[in-house]
């Protein structure tokens, strides 16, 4: 029976996972209403079943099983503006702006010094939708910004296995990756060497790409007392690959880009210290973009996240608070198309993050939580120039401007036997 149960939640996942604008890059600050609600801490302070990809280590907390089951109802703003002289360029804002993400896992304490968990999670992905913008008219030179259509969808499914002995804990967690991508919009065809005679607006696509990548995380925390704990954890990089389409998309604007798209490696280390009912933490984590395949072709750079958070514990419930900061890995490139496709299509320049959540326990078996994170506007102008022609053998001047501004609620049942 419990299995069964298990894989209908799993099947529950699968279905309602969808494209989402992520908050570090395109990864989400945090996997689970808790960690959501503390700023998307979860290094050395532990969450239970939930903590399984933040530090694995960490499920060592359980104290028999605990399953946690939820999501994260995304709502991203997202408005841009292409400037090519023409005055039928307005701002429009994207349609892809609603977005379920799932989250599901398990942790059982085997005996005193082994845990086990299983777990399936959304953890990162982008996307735009332009495509009810307007039509392009090449007469007046109106884009309609490319009727752009981005959607990445990563999930990931993993197993942890940690280790505990007096203070020390230390675990590894086998992770599989699933994800698909979609690009495909309309452009307008300057004719030769383009075998599709000059001014004909027509599609490009190669309709949706799949594939499943393969990777591990390792985790270890020490607690030094009752009071203070830290921890630290490693994910290794995922590479995927999405037949036809970033080569495909890329090579419109004059790029050669392969379809590989790696997610990146992350390390960090974090602190947290208990005091009574108050718990602080803090999470540094460093995520290297810039040396992957993909990510880096497309001039993102590695991301230094900053992440604060704060409990207030009672007996049967708890409050939390917490700040995410990291610099956008999209930032402005010398080459004019990857600033168009990087703002345009993959916009994921959001850079702060306020947080706020609780827990409420309605018996010693079941309990709810919510988050919700609220990420400021946040507004890039790129350069854009000679992507429109020239004039008298000058480029003529170009520009693509986005903002970004994201609200999310996630909500978690946990039961515990």
């Amino acid at each position: 029976m419990k299995l069964q149960t298990f894989g209908k939640l799993i099947t529950l996942s699968l279905v309602v996972a969808t494209s989402l604008h992520a908050t570090n890059g395109d990864n989400l600050i945090g996997i689970g209403a808790k960690a959501r609600g503390m700023g998307g801490v979860g290094m050395a302070v532990s969450h239970g079943a939930e903590s399984a990809l933040s530090n694995a280590a960490l499920i060592t907390s359980v104290e028999g099983t605990e399953i946690s089951f939820g999501g994260t109802l995304f709502a991203p703003t997202i408005k841009t503006q292409i400037f090519n002289g023409a005055p039928t360029n307005p701002e429009y804002t994207s349609d892809a702006d609603l977005n379920m993400i799932p989250e599901v896992s398990i942790a059982t304490k085997i005996n005193e010094n082994w845990y086990i968990g299983v777990g399936m999670w959304g953890t990162a992905g982008m996307g735009t939708d332009y495509s009810k913008a307007g039509a392009l008219n090449p007469g007046t030179g109106a884009l309609a910004n490319f009727n752009m259509v981005t959607n990445l969808q990563l999930l990931q499914f993993g197993v942890p296995i940690a280790y505990k002995t007096g203070g020390f804990s230390f675990a590894v967690t086998p992770i599989m990756q699933y994800g698909n991508l979609d690009i495909n919009f309309k452009t307008i065809s300057a004719g030769a060497p383009n075998p599709i005679p000059a001014g004909t607006v027509y599609t490009v696509g190669a309709g949706l790409a799949q594939d499943f990548g393969f990777g591990y995380n390792l985790g270890l925390s020490y607690e030094f007392s009752n009071a203070f704990k830290i921890g630290a954890m490693y994910k290794s990089s995922i590479e995927m690959n999405y037949d036809g389409q970033i080569s495909n998309a890329s090579s419109q604007f004059g790029l050669s880009i392969g379809d590989t798209l790696e997610q990146p490696e992350e390390y960090g280390i974090g602190i947290a210290y208990m005091m009574g009912a108050h718990t602080f933490a803090f999470d540094y984590k460093k995520i290297n973009w810039s040396s992957t395949k993909g990510y880096g072709d497309f001039g993102w750079e590695d991301q230094n996240v900053y992440a604060f958070g704060y409990q207030f514990s009672q007996e049967n419930w708890a409050l939390r608070v917490g700040y995410n900061r990291a610099d956008s890995a999209v930032v402005e490139q010398l080459n004019p198309a990857l600033n168009m496709l990087n703002l345009l299509g993959f916009p994921a320049n959001a850079e702060q993050h306020y947080t706020v959540g609780g827990t409420y326990d309605f018996s010693k078996q079941f309990s709810v939580d919510l988050a919700y994170v609220y990420s400021p506007k946040t507004t890039d102008s790129f350069d854009a120039t000679g992507l429109f022609g020239f004039t008298g053998g000058v480029p003529n001047p170009g520009s693509v401007t986005t903002s970004h501004q994201e609200s999310s609620l996630s909500f978690q049942l946990n039961y515990t036997f």
